[in-house]
């Protein structure tokens, strides 16, 4: 007991700290309970939005809004030509702190209820996803002779034949290459925490050893499972990289360099994930094993990526004939 005496006080909170936290207004609390970063970002970004054009100084001024500032924002938004996702997500995001101001009593009822959001295209998702023909020529452009050529084609391939979010992929170990029933799987951290494990595709596999045994770090557990191969920076390579040189070095990069970029309009990462889950469907996977496999919480998201209704070959544009 003694041993732990000293460890507990190093870890108690001043009293100053102890009252600025009994001091923190709910509209904090709300922030500081979303744990996943880019959701931070995103209601960061969009609450600071929406007090700059109420004129909101204080957190707890939050109360006072009402459904007529909510109408009047909404407005704003669509005079700014706004896509309608992004027009409903920000609206979901002050509609989230809200619920949780209801729910410490420090309002009454959600001003954002009463705003009528633009219609959601619940039928097919935006992201464009690559047919068969791109997919292949985009896991054939990156170099096989180079490290950052084996490392690119092992991502890609694990994005295309596994559909993970490019959060997922960075923040992937070499630990989390593991033995289940005898198959290697992938085991992804997320959203939200979750867990989810996924069967590792043989050539997706085959790449990743190539490249891991080229980099030197295969028996490395703790080591990020895709590294950077250079750090103009700070010159170490044992960091997970980042979502944006992701998108930036590597999807962007073989998109021109393929043309796959100018022919798909609107091409980002999420494609990846777009393509494998629309091919996935396209060849009799159940449409409930991809939303696990997927990681997504409701399988409506899921329907999203199942365009087989939409195949353009049974299109009647070819069954006209003059």
């Amino acid at each position: 007991m003694t041993n732990t005496l000293p460890a507990l006080e190093r870890r108690m909170l001043s009293a100053p700290e102890f009252h600025a936290l009994t001091a923190m207004p709910p509209e904090l609390e709300w922030f500081a309970n979303i744990r996943s970063e880019k959701t931070r970002r995103a209601y960061r970004n969009d609450l600071r939005e929406f007090t700059r054009f109420l004129g909101i100084v204080q957190p707890e001024e939050l109360r006072m809004v009402t459904r007529a500032h909510l109408l009047a924002w909404r407005t704003n938004l669509e005079e700014r030509t706004l896509a309608p996702a992004t027009i409903r997500r920000k609206l979901a995001s002050i509609s989230s702190l809200f619920d949780y101001l209801c729910e410490q009593n420090a309002v009454l009822h959600n001003p954002v209820l009463g705003v009528k959001r633009p219609a959601a295209n619940n039928n097919e998702g935006t992201t464009p996803a690559l047919g068969d023909s791109q997919a292949r020529m985009l896991l054939d452009a990156p170099p096989t002779n180079t490290l950052k050529g084996k490392r690119d084609r092992a991502i890609l391939a694990t994005l295309l034949y596994h559909g993970l979010r490019r959060e997922e992929l960075c923040r992937l170990q070499v630990r989390d290459l593991q033995q289940r029933s005898g198959v290697t799987h992938l085991h992804v951290q997320g959203k939200r925490e979750k867990t989810r494990y996924l069967p590792l595709h043989p050539m997706a596999q085959r790449l990743i050893e190539e490249y891991l045994i080229a980099a030197g770090h295969r028996y490395d557990q703790k080591s990020p499972l895709f590294r950077p191969v250079k750090n103009n920076t700070s010159g170490t390579l044992l960091k997970h990289l980042d979502p944006q040189a992701v998108y930036s070095c590597i999807i962007q990069k073989y998109g021109r360099e393929t043309g796959i970029s100018a022919m798909v309009h609107g091409f980002c990462v999420h494609s990846l994930r777009a393509t494998a889950a629309t091919n996935a469907l396209e060849n009799g996977a159940d449409i409930s094993k991809v939303q696990e496999w997927l990681g997504h919480a409701n399988v409506s998201t899921t329907r999203l990526y199942d365009r087989r209704k939409s195949r353009p070959e049974e299109s009647p544009t070819f069954r006209v004939k003059y």
